[in-house]
Parts: structure tokens; sequence; C-alpha cells
């Protein structure tokens, strides 16, 4: 049997399955706040520590560069597309294609509101009394997921082959 071993082969499946499911889940749960709250309301779920609250960031990360949607909306254009080439010419495993499929999803789901909104809507609210975690999303959430096991992957001593693909080797050699 002689191809690439399955190790070898893009999880193509795993990763635009997980992105799309992180850019559903996003953009239905944003859809479904805005639907119920105005602007700035809050809700509680754990008392203060935890709230939804209807926020809007027209900026990037912690509402840095306030007003410039547009541009990183542009931005995202070239970091989804560098993030497909990535996948499609890395070294392959699972877990890569799951950390790269959040990264995707989450990256589509901002990029949406900015383009169709002029800014993302945030709805996490996590903090205690006046000291509060940037407001978030669920797309917010799926990059902070595929940071962590990126930096996990890097952490990580290289795996050797699988005795598959040494023994495939063997008998093609």
């Amino acid at each position: 049997m002689t191809g690439t071993p399955l190790q070898a082969r893009a999880r193509w499946p795993v990763f635009l399955g997980l992105a799309a499911a992180v850019v559903v889940v996003d953009q239905v749960t944003k859809a479904w706040l805005v639907s119920r709250l105005d602007l700035g309301e809050r809700l509680s779920v754990v008392g203060d520590l935890v709230r939804i609250v209807n926020s809007q960031n027209s900026g990037a990360l912690f509402g840095l560069f306030k007003d410039q949607a547009a541009l990183f909306g542009l931005v995202s254009l070239g970091v989804v597309a560098m993030i497909v080439w990535y996948h499609g010419s890395s070294g392959r495993n699972t877990l890569l294609s799951l950390a790269l499929g959040l990264l995707l999803g989450g990256a589509i789901g901002n990029m949406l509101d900015r383009f169709r909104l002029g800014y993302v809507v945030d709805w996490v609210d996590i903090g205690i009394g006046d000291v509060r975690f940037y407001t978030f999303n669920v797309a917010d959430s799926a990059i902070t997921g595929a940071i962590l096991l990126l930096i996990l992957l890097a952490l990580l001593p290289a795996r050797p082959a699988s005795r598959a693909a040494t023994a495939t080797e063997v008998v093609d050699g």
C-alpha cells in the first residue's frame, strides 16, 4: 500500500466542520442577544460574577482602535486566507486541525459582524464589581481556545511516526 499515511493527510472535514459550527453558534447567540436585550442592557446569570450584556465593539481586542471595524474586517479576510493556507500546507494532525478550525470559525464570526454591522457584538461579561474582564462572545472564546491549543502543540514534543507509517515505509523502501 503506497500513498500518504493517514497521519499526514489534512483533516479538512474536522477543520471546516468545526469552523462552520463556531460561526453558526456565534451568529445565533448574537442574534438572540440583540433580539432580547437593548444596547447596554444587562442580565445577571450568576449574580454579579457572570452577566449577559448587549455590547458593541467597533475596534479590535479589548476595544482598542475604536471605529476601525472596516479596516479590521479587511485584515480578517487576510487572516482567514492565511489560516486556510496554513491548514492545507502544514504538517497535520487532528489537534492542529481542531485549533485551526476554532481559529477560522472565530475569525469569520467576528468578520461577519464587522462587515455587516460595523462593529462586533460582544455579550459575555465576567468580573467582580467594577473589576471586569473584557466583554467577549463565542467567536472570541473559539479564538482563545485555538491559541491555547496552538501553544500546547508548540510545547508538546514531536511525536515519532506511527507504527503503520513506519511499516509502510519499510515495505515500500
